[in-house]
C-alpha cells in the first residue's frame, strides 16, 4: 500500500498546542478487541432469559386470515408467543416523518391485518434456547390470502397496482419539487442538451459483522424497560419507541457497549425492540434477540434504490456546465421507518463537486413490496452524487470532452470556499482539483496510453475512470421540516462530559454510541492536548447508557458527525475542565488563573515548574480536601453541549444551510475486461480524502478502505434482488457477496487537509465516502467499452453478465441518451 499526505500551505487550523492530535496513536479500544474481551449485545445473559424468533411471512403481500399458536405453546421449554393482534391494542403506531400520504401509514412491531413484504415478522417466539425457539416457529400455524404485488418502483403509481397501504389510499409516501436559478435561461443559453432517459441506482447495503441484537429486561416495580442493544441512534429509537408503548422516554433505558458495525443500518431497529419490550413485560422475564443472517437481509434496513428519469443537462460548447433537470423515483419499501427523509438528504449535496447554479429536482418516494430501507453509509447523498458523476462521464463520452478535464473545469474552486451551493448549503473548505490531481498520480494516470497498450496484446479491454464525492457531516434536523412542515426538528447538538476524579484520572463520558470508530481513541487525544497529559491517563467510558450517559435527544452516531459535533462536546468541556483546574491551582499557590499551565499531568505556575500540582492533588483537594476555601472551588467536572449554528430552511425555496462540513474523496480506478466472457478485474485503484483536520490518520485511513470496500463491492456483487413475486433472490452470503480480503484490489491511499473553518478542531465528518468509488468502477467499465461500440452505463450495480450484454448490444444503452445540439 502507498500513501501520500499533503496539507495545503493556505489551510490555518484553529490554534491549539497539537502533541497528540494529528498523530497514528495505537487505538485504546483494540486492546479489549482483539483480546476477545469486548462486550456486544448478543454476550448479555440474565438467568432465565427467554429467546425469541419471529415468524415470518413467505409472502411479498397477502391479507392475515388466522393465526394459532396453540401447537407451539404446548411443547415444552416455550415460554410465550406475541402477535401483531396483541401488539395493536398494546401500542399505538408508529410516529410517522412523513407528511400526508404517507402520515398515513400504520407501522405496528409485526404485521397487523396483512403481511406487505416477504420476510416481515408476524409472531413473536419465546423459548428456552435460541434453536427451539426457531424450531418452535415451524408450529405456528398462519394462514395467508395472498394479494397482488408491486416490485418495481415505477409501476407503484399505476392505477392497476395494488395498494400496500388502503389508508394513504396511495403508494406515493412523498413528492415534493426543488427547483434552483433560472433552468429556462440556462437552457436557452447551452449549445448543447444531453438527455438521459433513466438512470437506475441498485438497492444495497452495508452488511455489519454483528446483526440486530438486543437484551430486553422488564423492572415491574418501576415500570422500566433495560435494553441492552447495539442500536447506533438510542435517541431516534427512544422516541419513536415511547408514545408507541404509551410511556414516557425515560422508562427506556438503552445501554450498548461494543458495535460491530453500524453503517446506518442499525438505525431503524426500533420494530424490534418494541416486540422485546412487549415479550419481557408479558412473560415477566428477560428477553433476547439475535438476528440470523437471511433475517437480515430479508427485513432489515435496506439501502435506498433511486431511478433517475427525463435526465436533462446544459452544456456549453467549452464544456461548462449551466444546469440539470430530472424527476427521481425512491423505493422505500413497505414501510417508511426513517423515510420519507431521503427525499431531502441529498439535497445536502444537490450540485456535487460542481459550479451548477441552476438545477429542478422532481422527487416521488413510493412504497412497494420489499423490505423497508434505512440510513446507509452515505444515506441518499451517495445515489445523488453518482448521478451528478453519471451526468459528468456521459456527457464527456458523448460530446467528445476528457473526463478529468471537464471536472476540472466545472469543480467549484479552493478560491470560492466557503461556497453556498444553490439551495443555501455552505462547503466550508477543499481543494477538488489537487485532491483529484494526487489521485491522478497514485495511478500513474499519465502511462495509462502504455497500459492500455500492454492490456490489448493480452486481448483484454483497459478503462479507467474516476469518482468524486462528498460526505457531509452532521445533520440540521431542520431540513425534515421540508419533507413535513408540522414537524418539530430543526438544528442538532451532542453532549460530552469530562471530569477530574478523586485520584487524578480523567474521565470522559460521550453522549455517542460508537460502532468502531475509534471514538474512545480520538476523544482521548483531544482531551490530552487540552489538560496537559497523556491519552493513556484519559480514560472515555466505553458504549451508551442513557441513564448515565449524558445526551441529547439525537444522540448517537450516524451522518458522519462524531468528529464534528461529537469531539466539538469534547473539547468544549475539556476547555471548562481546564479553566476550573487553572482555577482550582490558582487558589492553592495564591496567583492567578492565568499563571498557571497545564502540562505532563501536573498544574504549575508557568515558569516555574517547581510549583506543581499533580491532577491527583488537585483531584483530592476538590472531593475530599476542600474546607477552608474562601469561596467555592470549582467541581473539576464539566459538562458542554455543542450546537452548530443552524437555522430553519425556508420552506417556500427550499434554502438553507443542512450541514455543517463536507469532506471530499475522490476515487480513481483501473479495470481490465475480458470481451469474450464480460468478466473484469480492478487492477489497480487509488484513494485521496480531505476530511479537515485529522485527528488520527490511520484511523481516517481504515475509515476510507472501509468505504472502498463498500463501494466495490456495491459496484460488482451486492445488491438486493426480487423477482416479480417479490421474493429476495440474494436472501444470504450463498447468494450475496460481500468483498473479502482477496477480492479487494491494490489500494494507494492519499490525503490533503483543508480544516473547516466552522468546527472548532477544524475537523469535517468521514467516512461515507464509498459513492465516489462506485462511480469510478461504472466510469472504468464505460471507458474500457468504448472501443467495443461504446455502450453507457445505466446501473450503479454491474455484474459481469451486465458487462457481457453491453458488449454484445452497445446499441441498447446507447439508445438511452440523445445529444440535441443547436
Amino acid at each position: 500500500m502507498t500513501s501520500v499526505e499533503t496539507t495545503p500551505e493556505t489551510s490555518a487550523a484553529p490554534t491549539l498546542e497539537r502533541e497528540f492530535i494529528g498523530q497514528s496513536v495505537p487505538r485504546k479500544e483494540d486492546r479489549r478487541l482483539l483480546q476477545g474481551q469486548g462486550v456486544f449485545a448478543d454476550d448479555i445473559k440474565r438467568w432465565g432469559m427467554g429467546y425469541i424468533h419471529f415468524v415470518r411471512s413467505p409472502h411479498a403481500h397477502a391479507k392475515i386470515v388466522s393465526i394459532d399458536v396453540t401447537k407451539a405453546l404446548e411443547l415444552k421449554g416455550v415460554y410465550g408467543t406475541l402477535t401483531g393482534d396483541e401488539v395493536a391494542i398494546q401500542t399505538d403506531p408508529f410516529f410517522q416523518i412523513a407528511s400526508e400520504p404517507g402520515a398515513h401509514v400504520q407501522d405496528y412491531a409485526l404485521a397487523v391485518g396483512k403481511v406487505r413484504y416477504a420476510g416481515e415478522p408476524v409472531v413473536a417466539v419465546v423459548a428456552e434456547t435460541r434453536e427451539l425457539a426457531r424450531d418452535v416457529s415451524e408450529l405456528v400455524e398462519v394462514e395467508y390470502e395472498p394479494l397482488p404485488v408491486v416490485v418495481d418502483a415505477r409501476l407503484a403509481l399505476d392505477p392497476e397496482t395494488p395498494l400496500l397501504h388502503e389508508e394513504c389510499g396511495t403508494n406515493r409516501s412523498w413528492s415534493g419539487d426543488y427547483e434552483w436559478g433560472d433552468l429556462d435561461a440556462a437552457f436557452a443559453e447551452a449549445d448543447h442538451v444531453v438527455r438521459i432517459k433513466e438512470l437506475h441506482f441498485d438497492r444495497f447495503n452495508s452488511t455489519p459483522l454483528e446483526l440486530n441484537a438486543a437484551l430486553v429486561e422488564y423492572n415491574r416495580g418501576t415500570g422500566q424497560w433495560t435494553m441492552h442493544s447495539n442500536n447506533q441512534f438510542p435517541g431516534f429509537a427512544a422516541i419513536m419507541m415511547g408514545p408507541a408503548l404509551r410511556v414516557g422516554l425515560d422508562k427506556l433505558r438503552i445501554v450498548t457497549q461494543d458495535i460491530g458495525g453500524g453503517f446506518g443500518n442499525k438505525i431503524t431497529s426500533h420494530p424490534q425492540l418494541t416486540a422485546c419490550c412487549l415479550l419481557a413485560r408479558k412473560l415477566n422475564r428477560p428477553v433476547q434477540w439475535t438476528e440470523w443472517r437471511t433475517e437480515f437481509h430479508q427485513s432489515m434496513s435496506h439501502g435506498n434504490e433511486r431511478w433517475f428519469h427525463d435526465v436533462e443537462v446544459a452544456v456549453k460548447s467549452d464544456g461548462t456546465l449551466l444546469g440539470f433537470r430530472c424527476k427521481a423515483l425512491d423505493d422505500a419499501g413497505a414501510y417508511l421507518r426513517y423515510e420519507p427523509l431521503g427525499g431531502v438528504i441529498w439535497s445536502q449535496v444537490t450540485p456535487g463537486l460542481y459550479r451548477w447554479r441552476n438545477i429542478r429536482i422532481e422527487f416521488t418516494q413510493v412504497m412497494t413490496n420489499k423490505a423497508p430501507v434505512s440510513p446507509n453509509r452515505g444515506y441518499s447523498r451517495m445515489q445523488h452524487l453518482w448521478l451528478t458523476e453519471r451526468i459528468i462521464d456521459i456527457v464527456a463520452a458523448e460530446l467528445g470532452f476528457d473526463p478529468i478535464e471537464i471536472r476540472k473545469l466545472n469543480y467549484i474552486k479552493p478560491e470560492q470556499m466557503p461556497y453556498e451551493t444553490p439551495n443555501g448549503c455552505v462547503y466550508d473548505s477543499g481543494d477538488y482539483p489537487r485532491a483529484l490531481d494526487l489521485a491522478l498520480e497514485l495511478i500513474g494516470h499519465d502511462a495509462l496510453v502504455e497500459r492500455r497498450a500492454d492490456a490489448e496484446s493480452r486481448g483484454l479491454l483497459l478503462g479507467f475512470g474516476v469518482g468524486s464525492t462528498l460526505d457531509s457531516g452532521t445533520n440540521n434536523f431542520a431540513q425534515s421540516q421540508l419533507i413535513n412542515p408540522e414537524l418539530q426538528f430543526s438544528g442538532n447538538n451532542e453532549v460530552a462530559m469530562v471530569k477530574l476524579d478523586i485520584l487524578g484520572e480523567v474521565v470522559v463520558t460521550l453522549g455517542t454510541a460508537p460502532q468502531g470508530q475509534g471514538h474512545e481513541t480520538t476523544a482521548a487525544q483531544v482531551v490530552a492536548d487540552i489538560i496537559g497529559c497523556s491519552p493513556d491517563d484519559v480514560t472515555v467510558r466505553v458504549g451508551h447508557d442513557s441513564y448515565w450517559n449524558t445526551h441529547a435527544g439525537f444522540s448517537g452516531t450516524y451522518a458522519s458527525q462524531f468528529a464534528v459535533t461529537g469531539l466539538g462536546a469534547v473539547k468544549g468541556a475539556a476547555d471548562e475542565l481546564a479553566g476550573q483546574m487553572q482555577k482550582l491551582a490558582s487558589m492553592v499557590f495564591g496567583c492567578g488563573p492565568d499563571d498557571i499551565e497545564l502540562a505532563e499531568g501536573h498544574a504549575r505556575i508557568a515558569g516555574n515548574p517547581e510549583a506543581a500540582l499533580p491532577f491527583m492533588a488537585l483531584g483530592a483537594i476538590v472531593n475530599a480536601g476542600n474546607a477552608g476555601f474562601a469561596e467555592d472551588p470549582p467541581p473539576l467536572n464539566a459538562r458542554y453541549v455543542f450546537r452548530p449554528a443552524f437555522d430553519v430552511p425556508d420552506q417556500e425555496t427550499k434554502f438553507g444551510n443542512l450541514t455543517l462540513t463536507y469532506a471530499t474523496q475522490i476515487h480513481a480506478c483501473v479495470i481490465e475486461v475480458d470481451p469474450e466472457t464480460g468478466y473484469y478485474e480492478i487492477v489497480d485503484y487509488a484513494v485521496v480524502d480531505d476530511c479537515g483536520s485529522r485527528v488520527n490518520p490511520k484511523i481516517v485511513e481504515g475509515q476510507v478502505m472501509g468505504a472502498t470496500a463498500h463501494a466495490i463491492g456495491a459496484a460488482i456483487w451486492e445488491t438486493f434482488a426480487y423477482d416479480e413475486e417479490g421474493n429476495l433472490l440474494t436472501p444470504n452470503f450463498y447468494d450475496y457477496h460481500v468483498p473479502h480480503a482477496l477480492d479487494m484490489p491494490p489500494l494507494k491511499t492519499g490525503a490533503i487537509e483543508s480544516p473547516s473553518p466552522f468546527t472548532p478542531l477544524g475537523t469535517k465528518g468521514m467516512g461515507e465516502g464509498g459513492g465516489a468509488g462506485i462511480h469510478a468502477v461504472c466510469a472504468a467499465i464505460q471507458d474500457a467499452l468504448r472501443q467495443a461500440g461504446k455502450p453507457i452505463v445505466c446501473d450503479s450495480h454491474n455484474p459481469y453478465h451486465r458487462v457481457w450484454s453491453m458488449l454484445q448490444d452497445p446499441g441498447a444503452t446507447r439508445a438511452n441518451v440523445e445529444v440535441h445540439s443547436k
